[in-house]
């Protein structure tokens, strides 16, 4: 709130200038068109987990991700994105699952323009291998900040109703993309948690790699990082879309030494 000129303004005048600066939620949310009650509910957790202007705000993160199947294989990547275009990075110093072929460390990288792919300090052209950069980068950034990029345009939801799962009442919100040139695109089934307001579990398909008709269902953990609940302990493993899972192992993925605003710079993530 802007502060007051005037040391003499009394408390009733500064109470009312406190409360027309802070719109409550109601007058909040009357300002967004919503599409529908599955429109209204996202955009309620991402008043919970922070909006995308809140990551713009942050500028930058930097984070360790270990991915690990249940057969063993491991991952290790050190992950830098900055928000604004989403650009990342990623230095892998354990790859037993992407790009094994490649001796010794890598580091794949999208500077808002291009992607790109240097292992020995020589830059790879592989098709097949840049293939892979291309969903490494997008799919890692698109991870991190998913619940807030949920309230991007060309989305549509659907309210499918409340299920009651052990104590824990969800709301489940399915989201759609709009497709361009017809091409397949995700689709995502989230449970809100009506206590949280955070989503517990998700659906997903995977269009890149033809996994429509079976979702896998990634259910998570938050620790709150800058006064943002991130969700930095996950698992998943196949489902049906009621999220009934078998007695299989699951896919463990987590994120650790999280920091945002660490001053990396635009040029950090251009071929060099």
């Amino acid at each position: 709130m802007k502060k007051a000129l005037y040391i003499f303004f009394l408390p009733l005048v500064l109470l009312s200038a406190c409360q027309q600066s802070k719109p409550s939620e109601n007058q909040k949310q009357a300002t967004v068109q919503f599409q529908n009650k599955g429109h209204e509910l996202i955009y309620g957790m991402v008043e919970r987990t922070g909006s995308y202007q809140d990551l713009l705000d942050k500028k930058d993160v930097v984070y360790t991700y270990t991915y690990q199947t249940p057969d063993g294989k491991t991952d290790v990547s050190s992950e830098q994105y900055i928000f604004d275009g989403e650009l990342s990075m990623g230095t892998y110093l354990k790859h037993e699952r992407t790009l094994p072929q490649l001796d010794g460390a890598f580091t794949q990288g999208y500077n808002g323009k291009e992607f790109w792919l240097k292992h020995q300090e020589v830059y790879v052209k592989n098709e097949e291998f840049m293939k892979r950069v291309q969903f490494n980068r997008k799919t890692n950034f698109y991870w991190f900040a998913m619940f807030q990029k949920l309230l991007d345009p060309g989305l549509n939801y659907e309210h499918l109703g409340k299920k009651l799962i052990g104590t824990k009442t969800y709301d489940i919100v399915t989201i759609t993309f709009n497709s361009e040139n017809g091409k397949p695109t995700d689709t995502y089934q989230v449970y809100i948690n009506q206590e949280t307001s955070l989503v517990d579990q998700f659906l997903f398909t995977v269009a890149d790699f033809n996994m429509m008709e079976t979702p896998l269902l990634m259910q998570v953990e938050y620790e709150e990082i800058d006064g943002l609940p991130i969700p930095s302990q996950r698992k998943y493993k196949r489902s049906t879309w009621d999220a009934e899972v078998s007695d299989a192992p699951w896919v463990i993925v987590t994120w650790t030494d999280i920091k945002f605003n660490t001053g990396l710079k635009r040029s950090m993530f251009d071929k060099n």
